[in-house]
């Protein structure tokens, strides 16, 4: 089963992720895992890291770090039961594949253009590896697509790039929720 949870920041989504992460559980032994795809860069990403860390503190999750490359990760094995996930969150993968460091940085449009491609396969492909390995996905992505500001290239290619990679998982997706000031709004399949 996949899930994606998207909202703005500070709606509450994640929150209402892991909450639903563990409704769906119930109290079925097993494994849950954290995929915490944020580099800890800089003060404002410690607090956040820090934040998210407290938030799910005692509920069961080993956290996994996985910042590029998801198709590579390895899921912890379970005998006899593969682990509910809660990948935390799209806009920070999207980010990760298409800048990827200073050395990968891409530099010129058509070299931002080929990035983006290569950054959505990598995603949508790394995603449906995941979704093999998981016994339930639950994606937090963000809504970033309202305010109406013109961007500079590389951001646009950065919001073209998340937009199509949302629009896939809304596709791929069993349940695609959106949370709005903490109500969950469900725009595909329903309430669990």
């Amino acid at each position: 089963m996949l899930i994606t949870v998207t909202g703005g920041s500070g709606s509450g989504k994640s929150e209402f992720a892991e909450n639903l992460l563990l409704k769906l559980d119930g109290d079925e032994p097993g494994d849950r895992v954290y995929v915490a795809t944020m580099e800890p860069f800089g003060e404002e990403a410690a607090r956040r890291v820090k934040r998210h860390r407290r938030m799910r503190g005692g509920k069961g999750f080993e956290t996994v770090e996985c910042y590029r490359n998801l198709k590579g990760l390895s899921l912890p094995e379970s005998v006899g039961k593969r682990p509910s996930v809660l990948l935390e969150c799209m806009s920070n993968l999207a980010a990760n594949e298409l800048y990827g460091g200073a050395d990968r940085f891409p530099d010129g449009e058509e070299a931002l253009k080929l990035a983006a491609e290569r950054a959505e396969l990598e995603i949508l492909s790394g995603v449906e590896r995941l979704l093999g390995q998981a016994g339930r996905l639950i994606v937090v992505t963000n809504d970033v697509f309202s305010d109406g500001i013109s961007y500079d290239a590389s951001t646009e290619r950065y919001l073209a790039l998340l937009g199509a990679v949302n629009r896939r998982l809304a596709a791929l997706s069993d349940i695609f929720v959106e949370v709005v000031c903490s109500i969950p709004l469900y725009l595909k399949g329903g309430p669990l």
